[in-house]
């Protein structure tokens, strides 16, 4: 076939190049739309309503897993006292999670939805300069040595393990995935629809929507679950009697050991400052919240 440099062959015909195809883009919103009116589920801790493709115990079945496979390639702690106290923590958040489940719901009008049946907790601690911790969906619960220097008290600890704990029961991870498997079917959709576009309209296009994936979804709903697992979590660490207060401090010292961080639209967590402010404003309720459930007790008993 001839062309000329217009795009049209001698007969007169356009041969598409160039063009976007919005058909495709069309249908990738219609099915988006189906997937989440299908899969939307509503948190009973937050109210919030979710995008969950899996259950929990599909969740519970790929956090041992992947739990299996951390312990396998770490340096398990098997006993001591600072073993020992993270797990009496740990055990203190777990138990008092479903009466903070049962408050939380009941302030929103709304029934208790967490399947705890599916949790079989676990607690490892792994010897590790690494200043962090973790909670798998189904339980799964370690706690890095390195955390134990930083968090310098059992209520910052608790703080911290509330805060992981928060992330399994809210299923954070669930939602993850729903959310990359739109973004994994857009980028084909968004593919396709520029098919025909020369090589570097097809390069801008894929690149235009890779940011704006990532800056404007991705992004933003990972800052929302840290928020979420920060207020959840200090509820967990107050109603289990610790002090909730401790939050402030602990945030600040890990602020510290962050370095230069970069600006929080590129970030995963929210800014270090708006963190501490939000749980600042928290702090009342979790006191509230302290007290229903721990009059007369010292903040760690």
């Amino acid at each position: 076939m001839n062309m000329d440099p217009t795009g049209q062959d001698q007969g007169g015909q356009s041969s598409g190049r160039g063009r976007f195809h919005w058909w495709i883009i069309l249908a990738f919103l219609l099915y988006a739309g189906w997937y989440y009116v299908s899969n939307r589920q509503e948190s009973s801790l937050t109210g919030r309503t979710q995008l969950i493709a899996t259950n929990a115990q599909q969740d519970a079945a790929l956090g041992l897993q992947a739990y299996q496979q951390v312990l396998s390639q770490s340096q398990v702690v098997a006993d001591g006292p600072e073993v020992a106290q993270i797990k009496q923590i740990a055990q203190r958040l777990i138990a008092v999670a479903p009466k903070v489940e049962a408050d939380l719901a009941a302030e929103k009008g709304l029934k208790p939805t967490i399947d705890w049946s599916t949790f079989d907790w676990q607690v490892s601690v792994l010897q590790s300069d690494e200043v962090n911790a973790f909670c798998l969906p189904g339980g799964k619960i370690a706690v890095y040595t390195g955390l134990i220097p930083v968090a310098q008290s059992a209520d910052a600890i608790a703080v911290v393990l509330g805060h992981e704990i928060s992330h399994a029961l809210l299923r954070h991870g669930a939602e993850r995935m729903a959310q990359q498997h739109m973004a994994q079917i857009g980028q084909i959709a968004v593919g396709m629809a520029a098919g025909n576009m020369d090589p570097q309209q097809q390069r801008e296009v894929m690149g235009a929507y890779g940011v704006v994936g990532q800056f404007g979804v991705l992004l933003p709903f990972s800052r929302k679950d840290e928020s979420e697992a920060d207020q959840i979590g200090l509820m967990l660490a107050a109603a289990a009697c610790f002090d909730p207060q401790a939050a402030i401090p602990l945030w600040q010292r890990m602020e510290q050991q962050g370095g230069a961080r970069q600006p929080e639209f590129m970030s995963t967590h929210p800014n270090p400052g708006n963190r501490i402010a939000r749980l600042q404003e928290l702090m009342p309720k979790a006191l509230a919240m302290r007290a229903k459930y721990c009059s007369g007790a010292s903040p760690t008993q």
